[in-house]
C-alpha cells in the first residue's frame, strides 16, 4: 500500500475502552493480575447514538440507509465493493475533512465542524455495520501505470460522469481530492474500476479495458494526488447572537424572479448585494465550509441546527436567501423550514455556491465576517 502522508491520517483518538480493554488482555496473557472488568457502552446505546449522528449529519445526500446519491452524487455508503475495500482511516478521514470544492464538508469540530473524535468513531462503527463479509483482500503493490497513456482512457471512458479533470460530474462523485487519493491506495481504486460499484452508474470495465489500460488510468488519477499547502486550523463558529443578519438594512428590497417559487438565480442575488439592497443570505452548509469561503455576509446556518436563528429573523417581510453546495437540499431544507415558520419571501440560491465561486463572483474566508452594511 502507498505511504500516506503524516497529515493525511485522520485526528481520531483511540477510544479509552478500547486501551482498558487491551491493557486487561495484556495482564491475563503475561500471567498479571486483571483489573476490574471494565463495562463497556450497551451495544444497543452506541447503535442508537450512531444513528442518531448519521440521521443528522449524513442523510440528507447518502440516504437514510446509505443508499447513495439522496443528493449531489453523495456516495453508496452501504455498497459492499465499497466497504469492502474502504479502510476506517478512510471513512473517517473523508468525515473529518470532507472533499473540497464539493458538498461533502469537514465534520471534526477542529475543522469547524460539528462533531467530536468519538463522534466521527461512532459514524465509522455505523457505517461499517452494512458490511456483509469480510475485507476484500487487495494487494498492496504500487501500481505501474503510464500517465499519459493513461488520461487518453481516461477522457475516453470517465471523464463523461468524472469530469475532465476528474473533479466530479452530475452523475458521479469527485476522484481528485487530496482527502480521497490519500487513502485511496491503487489497489482500492484498481478493484473499483475492474469491478464498478453495485447499485451506482459505475460499470466495471472488466472485460472492457485489459489490464494495462486500468494501470494507466490509477496512475493519471494518482497524479492529482497533491496535499493541500495549508493545513486547516481550529476556528470556532461565530456566535448567531453577535452577528449582524441584514445586509444594508437601509437598502430598499431586492427584486428577484423565482423559478417555481422557490429559486433565485445566483446572478440577481450578486446585483442585490452589489446594490447594497436589503436582504438576509444563509449559509446552509456545514460552518466548517462557511469558514473557508462564503457569500459576504453569510450568515452560518446549518442544515442540521436550523433552530437557533428563526427566533432572531425579522418577520417584516425581509428577503431571506440560502445557498449550499448540493445546490439544493441543505439550503432547501433551510428554506422549508422558515416557510413553515411562516417566512414568506424566501428562496433557494438556485445554482449553489460552486456555481457563484466559478463565475468569481465576490466572496469573503475567515473567522470574523465584516460587518455587511460595509462595500464589498
Amino acid at each position: 500500500m502507498r505511504a500516506v502522508p503524516v497529515r493525511a491520517v485522520p485526528v481520531r483518538a483511540v477510544p479509552v475502552r478500547a486501551v482498558v480493554w487491551f491493557v486487561a488482555l495484556l495482564l491475563v496473557a503475561c500471567g498479571g493480575a486483571t483489573p476490574a472488568s471494565p463495562t463497556p457502552p450497551a451495544p444497543a446505546t452506541f447503535e442508537a447514538d450512531a444513528a442518531q449522528i448519521y440521521a443528522r449529519y449524513c442523510a440528507l445526500c447518502h440516504g437514510p440507509d446509505g443508499e447513495g446519491y439522496a443528493s449531489d452524487n453523495a456516495t453508496r455508503l452501504r455498497g459492499q465493493g465499497f466497504l469492502r475495500t474502504a479502510t476506517d482511516d478512510f471513512l473517517a478521514l473523508a468525515i473529518a475533512r470532507g472533499r473540497s470544492h464539493t458538498a461533502m464538508a469537514g465534520y471534526l469540530d477542529q475543522f469547524g465542524g460539528p462533531l467530536d473524535e468519538a463522534q466521527i468513531d461512532q459514524l465509522v462503527g455505523f457505517i461499517r455495520g452494512w458490511q456483509e463479509g469480510p475485507p476484500i483482500a487487495l494487494d498492496d503493490a504500487p501500481v505501474e501505470g503510464d500517465p499519459e497513456a493513461g488520461s487518453l482512457v481516461y477522457g475516453e471512458r470517465c471523464a463523461s460522469c468524472h469530469g475532465a479533470l476528474a473533479q466530479g460530474g452530475e452523475s458521479a462523485m469527485s476522484l481528485n481530492r487530496w482527502t480521497f487519493l490519500s487513502q485511496a491506495s491503487d489497489a482500492f481504486l484498481r478493484y473499483a474500476i475492474v469491478h464498478g460499484r453495485e447499485g451506482t452508474p459505475m460499470p466495471g470495465f472488466e472485460g472492457t479495458l485489459d489490464a494495462q489500460q486500468i494501470d494507466d488510468v490509477v496512475a493519471f488519477l494518482r497524479r492529482f494526488e497533491t496535499e493541500p499547502d495549508v493545513v486547516p486550523r481550529h476556528m470556532a463558529p461565530p456566535s448567531i447572537e453577535a452577528m449582524t443578519l441584514i445586509r444594508s438594512p437601509d437598502g430598499e428590497a431586492p427584486d428577484f424572479t423565482l423559478r417555481e417559487e422557490r429559486f433565485v438565480p445566483a446572478a440577481q442575488v450578486r446585483d442585490a448585494i452589489a446594490e447594497r439592497r436589503r436582504l438576509i443570505v444563509l449559509d446552509a452548509r456545514p460552518t466548517s465550509d462557511w469558514l473557508i469561503e462564503r457569500i459576504p455576509g453569510a450568515v452560518p446556518v446549518p442544515y442540521y441546527d436550523i433552530a437557533p436563528i428563526i427566533a432572531r429573523l425579522p418577520r417584516d417581510g425581509t428577503w431571506i436567501v440560502a445557498y449550499c453546495g448540493c445546490p439544493h437540499a441543505a439550503s432547501g431544507q433551510v428554506i422549508d423550514a422558515l416557510r413553515a415558520e411562516g417566512f414568506e419571501r424566501t428562496a433557494v440560491i438556485d445554482e449553489g455556491v460552486w456555481h457563484w465561486i466559478e463565475q468569481g463572483y465576490p466572496t469573503e474566508s475567515g473567522p470574523v465576517p465584516p460587518d455587511p452594511a460595509a462595500p464589498n
